[in-house]
């Protein structure tokens, strides 16, 4: 055998070994990489992230007149997420000027279509919006809205937040910037880059550890998305494979697209914050195509260390990485000189006011999530992006959430800590504007608006009233205050009695509610007939089986203060029934319309009947047993409302409404102690002192047809002239008014009613 082959025969023994090898490691790793395979199709193929669906409040609709305080419409701009600039250009910045603002509002679907964004000067005088006019060219607008505010969002994963952006909307300087940083070759490589990766394998081996690492921006993405964080050889492997598949199966586009949705950059509370989208909203309030340059080198600085170099945790780790972006900016060609000395003379402060993203209003979003959860998967509610337009009123629910601890912590007694809940509806449209199911609303826990079923007490006695009214009754009609014996079952003997223990006589119909007169209630009721009282609370909106007992009449019923709310709706309405809502539409991922919940509005009770029942809950406010809620709404107001106590004053209730709002307030304790409290000096005080903030419409009742109105004597309950001071104007279904009474013309009996109640607040005084 000569040299030369000698030779040969040993390369090929050599390369027959490595075959061999490469052979058994192929076969070795094949299950592996096949399954690796599987692994990225079905991550990438499919639905790549499960989005979070999220919820807004209602847009603020501006028009010339409204009522509008400058401090409130700052509010609800700054939890829009609008940047407060000098000279606003972007969207989503608003600049304040000394009568009135500059708004530059953001793209926002509604369900008629993208609403595209609107530069607008807006005029305020007195609180109340005088004039606004287009930017530029002055011309006036009728009505315009501001994009409403993320309140809340319903996740997968309660940890991870996003805002998932396509190929097109990512920014080219991010994206070069991006790849300067991180990745110079990611367009010619393959999925890893074997200079970069000897490098740190050699480092690693001198040092003993992991210390160095060689990574692409496509092994970035196998690392986030499909791997853990953990430093072995296997998982380095792993990372590896998967790059070398993404690259095979996926453009560099996608794999760009993918890491620019997944890169980790915060923290928001206990939320991560994930992808440049979303990370833009949250450090900047501005959409990413906003971004300047300097907000766009933080951005891509924190990759390095969003922990390390979170703005407002490390401000001047987060400045000197942010300078060393900048810098490769310049080096390369991205940004010129100017422009980097400007970019670097940016302060950081400007920039780092976190907008926060977790949810908001927890009682309100726990009764959105309920509703949805009656017609949609808890995947799609939790994974497709959807997004949720609710009717939350910012305004409504911070004067709700100010006044609710507050007030009790000024009214509650040694003993215990009260607690409460507020549900606040619109009068005419049955919209849910406010929710609070505890004093404590910034804490999610047991929702007492939704889940608390107490006792009603007195707030169940029109019902009783508004049945005897159907039947004939009118609000001069006798009642008899006095006691009464009912048998029970058991061979035992119901005794009820009035709240100060004592016997009215003879009093009307109207000042028996009014005055809450258990007595009278009770002997009315069984005279009008348990079905026939039950058949009208249900026909209000009360659910559920309903024992017939006398004392039914009397508010021994649970219900949850929102269910209390839904009746009443009905008698604000005028005897319509229409459901409460907290859900204007919802749009899917592509912002097309997934369902609109409109009015759905069903005439249960005549209007004359329910008229009726109203002027004596008005009557209830003037003169009865909510009389001090004039310390807070003008008398003038009408209000409309009831109070409601139960025995051992356990429960404090109050309901009424006013020309624009309906409110229902439950104050008492957990343990269903007493409270200490009567409807009139717990809940009666948290609703004025709630309603007093929202510069309430007064209330004008709609009159129907068939009513007249007559002067009626208080003691004697016959007709009278207006000249009686006792007397008073009472209205009448046609045909039922004493037949000597004369009639008197709609409009006058609004003034003298009003002048009626104008004296009674002066009597008090006397």
């Amino acid at each position: 055998m000569t040299a030369s082959t000698g030779r040969v025969k040993r390369r090929w023994i050599v390369l027959s070994l490595i075959i061999v090898i490469v052979a058994a490691i192929s076969l070795l790793l094949t299950p592996q990489v096949l399954r690796l395979d599987r692994m990225v199709r079905d991550r990438l193929e499919g639905r790549i992230w499960a989005l979070p669906a999220e919820v807004f409040a209602r847009p603020l609709e501006l028009y010339p007149g409204l009522e509008l305080r400058p401090q409130a419409l700052e509010d609800e701009l700054e939890l829009a997420g609008y940047r407060r600039e000098d000279q606003p250009a972007a969207p989503g910045a608003y600049a304040r000027r000394d009568d009135g603002f500059e708004i530059v509002t953001r793209d926002f679907p509604y369900p008629s279509g993208l609403e595209p964004s609107a530069h607008f000067t807006l005029t305020l005088a007195s609180d109340r919006v005088t004039a606004i006019t287009r930017h530029g060219t002055a011309e006036p607008i009728s009505l315009i809205r501001v994009d409403p505010a993320r309140i809340g969002s319903f996740h997968a994963l309660e940890h991870e937040d996003r805002l998932l952006l396509s190929r097109a909307q990512l920014p080219e300087l991010l994206i070069r910037t991006l790849l300067a940083v991180e990745d110079r070759d990611f367009y010619s490589h393959g999925g890893i880059a074997p200079r970069s990766i000897l490098r740190a394998l050699f480092a690693n081996l001198r040092a003993g550890s992991t210390v160095q690492g060689g990574s692409t921006l496509t092994q970035q993405l196998a690392r986030n998305f499909f791997l853990t964080h953990e430093r072995t050889l296997a998982r380095k492997a792993n990372e590896a494979i998967i790059a070398l598949l993404l690259e095979l199966h996926y453009d560099k586009d996608t794999i760009l697209t993918a890491y620019a949705n997944e890169i980790f950059l915060g923290q928001d509370g206990g939320r991560a914050i994930h992808g440049f989208g979303r990370a833009s909203r949250f450090y900047f309030r501005r959409d990413l195509a906003d971004l300047s340059p300097e907000q766009i080198a933080l951005l891509i600085g924190m990759i390095k260390g969003p922990s390390t170099y979170d703005p407002r945790r490390h401000p001047e780790e987060s400045l000197q990485r942010r300078a060393v972006v900048l810098a490769v900016m310049r080096d390369t060609g991205l940004i010129d000189e100017p422009l980097y000395q400007q970019a670097m003379g940016e302060p950081l402060d400007h920039s780092t006011r976190a907008m926060k993203g977790g949810s908001r209003y927890h009682a309100f979003l726990d009764l959105v999530r309920r509703e949805l959860q009656r017609e949609y998967r808890e995947q799609d509610l939790n994974g497709r992006g959807m997004k949720i337009l609710t009717t939350l009123d910012p305004q409504t629910q911070w004067q709700v959430e100010n006044q609710l601890d507050r007030t009790l912590g000024t009214i509650e007694k040694k003993g215990g800590t009260l607690e409460g809940a507020v549900v606040i509806t619109g009068r005419e449209n049955g919209e849910i504007l406010a929710l609070a199911g505890s004093r404590n609303v910034r804490m999610a826990g047991f929702n007492r608006a939704i889940d608390a079923r107490r006792p009603i007490g007195s707030l169940i006695k029109p019902a009783v009233y508004l049945a005897a009214l159907e039947q004939g009754y009118t609000l001069t009609s006798p009642l008899q205050d006095t006691a009464i014996s009912i048998p029970s079952p058991g061979g035992q003997t119901w005794r009820p009695q009035n709240y100060d223990r004592r016997e009215h006589g003879q009093v009307p119909l109207y000042q028996a509610l009014a005055n809450s007169y258990n007595l009278a209630t009770v002997r009315l009721g069984m005279a009008v007939g348990l079905d026939k009282v039950i058949d009208c609370a249900k026909r209000l909106g009360m659910q559920g089986d309903i024992a017939p007992y006398p004392s039914f009449l009397l508010g021994t019923a649970e219900m949850t203060p929102l269910e209390v709310g839904q009746m009443y709706q009905t008698f604000a309405t005028g005897g319509f029934h229409q459901p409460l809502r907290c859900i204007d539409s919802v749009l899917d991922t592509d912002n097309a319309l997934l369902k609109r919940y409109g009015m759905e509005v069903e005439q249960r009770f005549a209007p004359a009947g329910v008229f009726l029942l109203n002027t004596a809950l008005q009557h209830t406010v003037s003169e009865g047993t909510g009389r001090a809620l004039t310390r807070f709404v003008p008398a003038a107001h009408a209000v409309a409302g009831k109070t409601g106590t139960t025995d051992n004053l356990r429960d404090s209730w109050f309901a009424g409404f006013t020309g624009d709002k309906l409110a229902v307030v439950w104050v008492g304790r957990d343990d269903n102690l007493p409270a200490g409290v009567t409807g009139a000096s717990g809940a009666l005080i948290v609703w004025g002192s709630i309603i007093k903030g929202l510069h309430p419409s007064p209330l004008e009742l709609v009159e129907p047809p068939d009513i007249q109105w007559a002067w009626i004597d208080k003691r004697t309950f016959a007709a009278t002239s207006r000249l009686n001071p006792d007397g008073v104007a009472l209205p009448f279904v046609a045909g039922t008014a004493p037949e000597d009474a004369p009639a008197l013309p709609g409009m006058e009996a609004i003034e003298q009613k009003t002048r009626g109640l104008m004296n009674s607040v002066r009597s008090w005084f006397e």
